[in-house]
């Protein structure tokens, strides 16, 4: 299967060529960057235009974009004004959400890629159909602003109660907005599990972020590697492997001090995938 890595595992380092020259060296083709300011600041266009030129050198491929989700440089501790959600049910507090994501989306006009990857609301939240509604006007203004770059939406399941796999699915059923999905296994493992939710998503999975945890907390542990994990990844890569073609192993992990080679370790764990 196509392998691609998440940034995310560099993501509290900002994002240049020499970091993608290191991916590109470790044998890894494609990358799916991580939209966090102080990573890669979508509105930087100095910081744009020097990547736009090293990826058109280079044989790394850009494959997806992670949506930002805070307007800050600090993971959202300078406060609930720094959180990007398209649930939100105000119209006027909702559009400069939209704006902030539309930022992200022109980065397709200098370095192309395939998919955005984008969260309905944040970790814990709660069903309101309001909620629902704001989500479905935001998606379709973005979808359409994303089609005309080249770029498809994608949805993610995450550990909420508007984003899990059955909700995913129910958003469908009352919207027929048409969207794939990214199939998020850490997320999964926290909510229903993670072949329920495989099994629920799997016709429109598209793409994946591969990472384990605990089963409480969203840890972006390395599989197989990192202590505390608790997912099963022989059943997992079965699944994986039962729709090859249809998506990538894309490993969105967390930076760890014990893993100094962190390029060595993610090649370590896509070959076991490739193992089972």
């Amino acid at each position: 299967m196509d392998h691609v890595l998440s940034t995310h595992v560099f993501v509290n380092h900002r994002l240049t060529g020499a970091t993608l020259s290191r991916i590109e060296q470790a044998g890894i083709p494609a990358v799916e960057i991580f939209c966090a300011r102080q990573h890669l600041d979508y509105r930087d266009k100095a910081q744009i235009a020097e990547l736009g030129h090293w990826f058109r050198d280079s044989t790394l491929k850009c494959f997806s974009l992670h949506a930002p989700i805070y307007t800050d440089e600090i993971w959202g501790r300078s406060g609930p004004h720094s959180v990007i959600t398209i649930t939100e049910p105000v119209k006027a507090k909702r559009l400069p959400m939209v704006d902030e994501i539309k930022r992200s989306l022109e980065i397709a006009e200098i370095i192309p890629f395939r998919y955005l990857v984008q969260h309905m609301g944040v970790a814990g939240e709660e069903f309101d159909m309001r909620k629902v509604d704001a989500a479905f006007s935001a998606l379709e203004e973005l979808r359409i602003f994303a089609r005309q770059r080249g770029v498809e939406i994608l949805l993610e399941n995450i550990p909420n109660e508007l984003s899990s796999a059955e909700r995913l699915r129910q958003f469908e059923e009352l919207t027929h907005i048409g969207l794939n999905y990214v199939f998020d296994t850490g997320h999964a493992h926290m909510h229903e599990g993670v072949e329920p939710a495989f099994q629920l998503m799997r016709e429109r999975i598209r793409s994946t972020h591969i990472h384990d945890n605990n089963g409480k907390e969203d840890q972006h542990l390395f599989p197989f590697m990192n202590e505390g994990g608790t997912i099963d990844w022989k059943k997992a890569g079965e699944l994986f492997h039962s729709r090859q073609g249809q998506y990538p192993l894309l490993l969105e992990l967390k930076e760890k001090p014990e893993f100094t080679a962190p390029l060595d370790a993610v090649k370590q764990v896509f070959d076991r995938l490739e193992e089972i």
